[in-house]
C-alpha cells in the first residue's frame, strides 16, 4: 500500500517537464543521497524489519509492501526515486516523446542482471507482455491494470464473463504497442496521450525479466534474478530473506553496506524491542504503545517524518446492507460521520497521524482539503444517527459491523478505537476481526472471501494524485480490493491522464474525488508519518517520500 509536505512534491511538479524531456540526466544527480561511502562503502550487514511475501517475488505480481520492499532491492527500473520522490534515470539513458503518447526509450549501454547476462530493450517488452497477458490456466497478474495504457492491451487480456473472474484465450501474447528497436532502443505507444507516463516508470510492475524466469516463473518467484543494487541469496519463508550487494549492478544506487537482512515479524512489539536492544538496525514502523515515547527513546535517531501514505477502511458493496444504492450510500455516509478522526490521532497515534480530507496525500502536488463533499470526514454524532435512521427505513440493520485487519502490522489499537467510535455513536454492535498476519489477510481480501469490510491503505508507487486513485478506484484496477465500479470516476481519471498539463490532470482528478465521496467505496481515516528509528550501530540512515528507508544508503562497520 501507500503524505506528508516535505516529501513528494518534487517529482509532481516535475511531471510536465518529463512530458518531453523525461528524466534527469544520466549523472547520480540525487543531491544529498552521494555520500562518502558511495566510494568505498562499509561491509557489516544491515538488519531490516519486514514481513513475508502475500505471492512469490514476481514484479507483475506483487502489490503489496512487503514484498515490493525486497523487490525494490533486487531490480532495478528504467527511473528511481530519491528521498524526496523525484525521479532520476536508472536503466533509462532517455525516455522522450513529442505527444506524450509514442515513447522512445533509451537504455544505458552495461547494464547487466545479477546472472551476467545483458539488460536489453527485449527484456523490458517480454516482462510487460507477460504482466498484460492473462490466459485461462494463468492467473491475472495482480499488476495487470498497469498494463492497459498500452495499446493492444485489449488484446492480450479478454473476458470471459462479466464480472472479469474467468478470462478467455487471448487474441495476442504480446502489445501491438511495444515495439523492439534494437537491443537498447524501444518505443511505447499508449492509447491516449498521459503526461505522467515516465514518472510511472520506477514502479515495480515495469521492472525487466531475465530470459531465464520465462523458463519457470513459479520457480523464478521463489529465487528471481534482477538487476538492481542486491541479489536475493536467501529467502527462509516467514523468517527472513538475506540480500547481499549484486556485483553487476552499476546504477547510482549502489549498495553502501555489505548486505542487507530482512528479518519478518508477526508483531510490532519485538522488532521495536529489538530495536532497542540493537538486535536489528532499521524498523520503519513503530508499534502504537511506543508512539508516545519513541523520540525520547531513539533520540536523534527516531524518525517522524510526513510520507505518502493514506489509511482507510473498504466495505464491498457485496455486504448486505452496504450495496450501490440509497441504504448502502446512507450507511457509509454515517459510518464516515461517527468516527472521530481527530481523537483517534491524538490518543492512539499520538502526533504521528493527521485526519484526512480527502483520498490522496497532502505531499503530493494538487492535494486539496476542501473538496466538495470532504464534509462527511467530519466528526457529526448526529448526522450519523439521523443517517443511519433514513437507512434503517429502508431495511432495519441486523448483525454486527466489523472491520478486517492483520494482527502483525500494528492495527488493533486504532481498529478498537474505530469501531468503538462507531459503537457509541449509532448504537450498533461494532468490533475488530484479527487476522494472524499480513499474507494470511491479503489472501481473504484478494479471493473476495473476507465477509467484513477490511483495512485498507495506500503507499504510492510514483508521487501522483492519480497513483492514489486510479489503482484503487478505477474499475477492474489491480488493487482495487472493494470492486468499486463508477463510469464517473473512470471517465475524469481518463481525462486527468489525457490533459496536457499537470494543473489540468489535477482538476479532473479532484472532480473524480467528488464522485468518489458521495459514494464512500472506502472510508478515509489518515494520513501517515513515517515513523520508525535506527540502531546505534548504523549511519546515514535515510527514509524516503514513501516512508521506506533507504537501505543502500545504510552504513555499517563490519
Amino acid at each position: 500500500m501507500k503524505n506528508r509536505r516535505i516529501a513528494g512534491l518534487t517529482a509532481a511538479l516535475a511531471v510536465g517537464a518529463l512530458a518531453l524531456s523525461a528524466c534527469s540526466s544520466n549523472g547520480s544527480g540525487s543531491g544529498d543521497e552521494t555520500t562518502p561511502a558511495a566510494e568505498g562503502g562499509s561491509t557489516g550487514i544491515v538488519t531490516a524489519w519486514g514481513g513475508e511475501p502475500q505471492n512469490p517475488l514476481i514484479p507483475t505480481n506483487t502489490n503489496e509492501t512487503s514484498g515490493g520492499k525486497i523487490l525494490d532491492l533486487i531490480f532495478a527500473g528504467l527511473v528511481y526515486y530519491d528521498a524526496k520522490g523525484a525521479p532520476h534515470n536508472e536503466v533509462a539513458d532517455s525516455i522522450t516523446s513529442d505527444d506524450n503518447t509514442v515513447w522512445t526509450i533509451k537504455l544505458k549501454d552495461g547494464q547487466k542482471f545479477s546472472d551476467g547476462t545483458p539488460v536489453h530493450a527485449e527484456n523490458f517488452v517480454k516482462a510487460w507482455n507477460f504482466g498484460a497477458t492473462t490466459h485461462p490456466d494463468v492467473p491475472q497478474q495482480l499488476s495487470n491494470y498497469f498494463f492497459n495504457i498500452f495499446e493492444g492491451y485489449d488484446e492480450t487480456t479478454v473476458c470471459a464473463d462479466d464480472a472479469c473472474t474467468e478470462f478467455a484465450e487471448p487474441k495476442a501474447t504480446e502489445m501491438s504497442g511495444l515495439k523492439i528497436v534494437d537491443d537498447l532502443t524501444f518505443t511505447a505507444t499508449l492509447t491516449s496521450p498521459q503526461s505522467d507516463f515516465p514518472l510511472r516508470l520506477g514502479y515495480s510492475a515495469y521492472y525487466p525479466l531475465p530470459d531465464s524466469a520465462f523458463d519457470d516463473m513459479d520457480a523464478f518467484g521463489e529465487n528471481p534474478v534482477g538487476n538492481g543494487p542486491y541479489v536475493l541469496d536467501e529467502w527462509t519463508h516467514n523468517i527472513e530473506a538475506k540480500l547481499s550487494p549484486n556485483p553487476e549492478y552499476q546504477g547510482d544506487r549502489k549498495a553502501q553496506n555489505g548486505g542487507v537482512d530482512i528479518k519478518f515479524y508477526t508483531e510490532l512489539e519485538p522488532a521495536y524491542n529489538d530495536l532497542l536492544s540493537g538486535q536489528l538496525d532499521v524498523l520503519d514502523t513503530v508499534p502504537d504503545s511506543a508512539f508516545g515515547t519513541f523520540e525520547s527513546d531513539l533520540g536523534d535517531r527516531a524518525i517522524n517524518q510526513p510520507a505518502a501514505i493514506f489509511q482507510s477502511f473498504t466495505i464491498p458493496a457485496r455486504l448486505p446492507h452496504f450495496g450501490d444504492d440509497e441504504e448502502g450510500h446512507l450507511r457509509r455516509q454515517a459510518i464516515s460521520m461517527a468516527i472521530d478522526r481527530e481523537q483517534i490521532t491524538d490518543v492512539i497515534f499520538q502526533g504521528t497521524r493527521t485526519p484526512a480530507s480527502d483520498f490522496t496525500s497532502p505531499v503530493i502536488d494538487g492535494w486539496s482539503d476542501s473538496i466538495p463533499g470532504s464534509e462527511v470526514l467530519k466528526f457529526d454524532p448526529d448526522k450519523a444517527k439521523e443517517l443511519w435512521a433514513q437507512a434503517d427505513a429502508i431495511s432495519p440493520w441486523d448483525g454486527t459491523f466489523a472491520i478486517a485487519y492483520n494482527a502483525d502490522g500494528g492495527h488493533q489499537g486504532w481498529v478498537e478505537a474505530v469501531t468503538n467510535s462507531i459503537k457509541n455513536t449509532l448504537g450498533i454492535d461494532a468490533e475488530g476481526k484479527s487476522y494472524p498476519d499480513f499474507a494470511t489477510f491479503r489472501t481473504d481480501v484478494t479471493n473476495r472471501t473476507i465477509t467484513t469490510a477490511f483495512r485498507t491503505g495506500w503507499q504510492a508507487d510514483y508521487p501522483s494524485l492519480y497513483n492514489f486513485l486510479g489503482p484503487i478506484y478505477g474499475t477492474g484496477a489491480g488493487s482495487n480490493d472493494g470492486d468499486y465500479s463508477s463510469p464517473i470516476v473512470d471517465k475524469l481519471l481518463e481525462e486527468g491522464l489525457r490533459a496536457d498539463s499537470v494543473d489540468a490532470a489535477n482538476a479532473k482528478f479532484q472532480e473524480a474525488q467528488e464522485q468518489l465521496f458521495k459514494d464512500l467505496p472506502a472510508i478515509p481515516l489518515w494520513y501517515s508519518n513515517a515513523t520508525g528509528g535506527y540502531s546505534e550501530a548504523v549511519s546515514n540512515v535515510e527514509f524516503g517520500w514513501n516512508s521506506v528507508p533507504l537501505h543502500y544508503l545504510i552504513t555499517k562497520q563490519g
